[in-house]
Formats: C-alpha cells, structure tokens, sequence
C-alpha cells in the first residue's frame, strides 16, 4: 500500500510539474502575441541593424545581406542595404521607392497598392489587427514567434513570422508565393528614437531612370 501511495504521489507530482511546463509555454505563446500589440501601439519610430538571409524552397542555396532600417508610423520606412550590393526602399507615406545605385534606376509605387497586409506594413503601418490574424507559436531557437496571416487573400507570400526576445523585436520570417524563404534578424534595436523627416524622402538621382508603376 505504501509503494503504491509513493509511486501515486511520483505520478502526481509529474503531472503537477508536466502542467506547470504547459502553463508556462501557453503563457510565453500568448505573451508574444501581446509583445507585437505593443510593439505597434507604442514604438512609433526605430532603427536597428538587420542581417537577411534568403533560402530556396529546397534550402540549397542561400543568399545572406544586411544593412540597416528605419521607421516612423504611419507607413513611413527606409531599408538601406549595404552587402553584398547596395539597394536603397523607402516608404514616404504615400509611395514606395525603390533605388538600385548599380542600374541607376527607381522604380516608384502607391503605397496603397504597394503596401496593403506585407511585411513592411506590419512592421511600420497603422492598424495590425484590420489587417491581420495573430496567432502564438511555439517558441524556437530562443525567441517567441507569431504568425501573421494577411485577413485579405495576398498571393505576395505564403506565411509571415515575427520573433521576440521578450518584448524586442528580433526576427521576421516571410515564405514567398514560390516557396522562397527569407529571415530578417534585427539587431541594436531603438526604439522612440526621433528620425529626420528627410530620412523618408526620395530625390530621384540625376541621369536616372524612373519607372512608375
């Protein structure tokens, strides 16, 4: 009787700690839901550093460049990539431009027509939840994850993920339509840093192309 009330008690206190593991993942799942609410509520500029790196469907072949961001909401961002070659994005609040030094050619775009539920206007838009369905990951490689699921049908990409440490935002993960994969990790993130308003103007370089789209 009394190996059976220990060997009852070892089970019981495996489950109570089995339990207790569940409710702590639960816990850190929702939690990096409520870390992006927050993250678009209250930073309403930043910049960091970004490393980027680009896998085929198959995972064979990867690309890896990094540069810099900025944002100030509503919908105004700059993506400066320095390596391997040098592009320049920036999001004005009304167009999206993008600038290769190598061609010496912009292209231009409405930012309504450009933007709508993309990566670019989760991280830098207005409305999360008009656009987007959230819902909690597991927890990978030592950050929160979060799914953001585009509430109006968008064949630019497949899945859209959004990694936390904490409350920091530290990695976007994006499946295009062709099965391409593409992870962003964020580092010396600030957050309310004040940005020059200039920082998300384009002044098309002289001698070079523009195609408007």
């Amino acid at each position: 009787m009394k190996t059976m009330m220990k060997t009852g008690l070892k089970l019981s206190q495996k489950a109570a700690v089995l339990l207790g593991m569940l409710s702590i993942s639960a816990w850190a799942q929702a939690d990096a839901v409520t870390a992006l609410k927050d993250f678009v509520r209250e930073v309403k500029s930043g910049r960091a550093q970004f490393s980027q790196v680009v896998s085929s469907p198959d995972g064979q072949r990867k690309k890896t460049s990094s540069g810099s961001f900025e944002f100030q909401r509503p919908n105004q961002f700059r993506f400066v990539y320095t390596k391997p070659f040098e592009q320049l994005i920036v999001g004005d609040g009304q167009k999206v431009w993008i600038f290769d030094p190598d061609l010496n050619q912009a292209s231009s775009r409405r930012m309504s027509a450009a933007l709508g539920a993309t990566p670019a206007a989760l991280l830098a838009g207005g409305n999360l939840e008009r656009d987007f369905k959230l819902k909690a990951l597991a927890s990978e490689g030592g950050l929160d994850w979060v799914q953001a699921e585009p509430k109006q049908a968008d064949g630019g990409f497949q899945s859209l993920k959004i990694g936390f440490k904490g409350e920091v935002l530290a990695a976007l993960e994006i499946v295009d339509g062709f099965g391409q994969r593409s992870r962003l990790d964020f580092t010396a993130l600030s957050a309310n840093t004040p940005i020059a308003a200039e920082r998300f103007r384009f002044v098309l370089p002289a001698g070079a192309d523009l195609i408007e789209q």
